[in-house]
């Protein structure tokens, strides 16, 4: 390994005017997913997809011309409407790029319901992924925004 390792907790919070089934749900849903979650003028292919506690989710992503990045996602624990833990890895062409802890908490109140992601993170290809991690995560979630909404 080339490079030092880079680590950080990002946490990102936003606020949905649905309640936590229907937010749960778009999580639960890969070909929803796919839909929203990728950020602009990018494309997130599921391969596998199995979103349950102990499945696994396998994925392609990057410039919709060139899905040049790999994803692996485990379920660790999935209950309905309240919370999801993962842990996701991402290569490129056969070289590991990042590890992640990914945890999802759906609170629901009577207005709506907010969603709190938080990524433990460890970079092995410098500073840049942590900051991909935190774009990209905060890029679905405003297209998830968008998509309950009907933007999308």
């Amino acid at each position: 390994m080339s490079e030092s390792l880079h680590h950080a907790t990002v946490t990102l919070e936003q606020f949905y005017d649905a309640p936590p089934e229907r937010v749960f749900s778009e999580f639960a849903d890969p070909a929803a997913r796919a839909n929203w979650s990728a950020p602009s003028n990018d494309a997130l292919v599921y391969d596998k997809a199995e979103f349950r506690e102990g499945g696994r989710d396998v994925f392609r992503c990057g410039p919709a011309n060139d899905l040049r990045f790999r994803g692996e996602t485990t379920y660790h624990v999935v209950i309905p409407n309240t919370c999801v833990i993962s842990t996701e890895t991402l290569s490129e062409g056969g070289k590991r790029l990042g590890v992640a802890l990914n945890t999802l908490s759906f609170q629901g109140d009577r207005h709506g319901t907010t969603l709190k992601i938080t990524i433990q993170v460890i970079s092995f290809a410098g500073p840049g992924m942590i900051e991909s991690y935190k774009s990209g995560n905060q890029s679905a979630l405003n297209g998830l925004a968008r998509h309950l909404s009907g933007g999308s």
